[in-house]
């Protein structure tokens, strides 16, 4: 009888679904993003712009003991009027399947440039925050989060 033609035992459907659960369970482990695919998302952002440091606060633990939820917290100094506000707040982490995280976008008539919420972080990694300004001009400022399993150091 031809291998082909045969109806699938139980010890292949067994087989087959291990090896499908061990790709699922393996894949997005190599998909993570680099920081290199950070850089690309900046430099789609920027437009040949140079971001300078300083007028970001971020506010993030040093360590995560669980990456599912990691406190965020951004804060500007922007005096918040027409001719000078921010803009938006791009947030990146060069180590999760989708470099971008959240943006944050305001007006004059938010009154202060702040904003806070929860992350899921897969790894240990770098957090990069790019402000645009009303001016067209950039700013920028990073924290390394290291997310322990379990709360163990790992």
């Amino acid at each position: 009888m031809d291998t082909l033609t045969r109806e699938p035992t139980r010890r292949f459907a067994l087989a087959a679904g291990a090896l499908a659960f061990a790709a699922a369970a393996i894949a997005p482990r190599l998909a993570f993003a680099k920081p290199s695919d950070v850089e690309a998302e900046f430099a789609k952002l920027l437009g040949g712009k140079k971001p300078s440091d300083g007028r970001i606060k971020l506010d993030l633990p040093a360590i995560a003991e669980n990456g599912l939820v990691v406190p965020l917290g951004v804060d500007i100094d922007s005096p918040m009027t027409d001719a000078d506000h921010v803009k938006a707040v791009h947030v990146f982490a060069d180590g999760n399947p989708q470099p971008g995280v959240v943006s944050f976008y305001f007006t004059p008539q938010c009154g202060k440039a702040a904003a806070s919420t929860r992350i899921r972080l897969a790894q240990t990694q770098n957090i990069v925050a790019l402000v645009e300004m009303s001016n067209g001009s950039f700013f920028t400022a990073s924290q390394e989060v290291k997310v322990t399993i379990g709360g163990c150091g790992g």
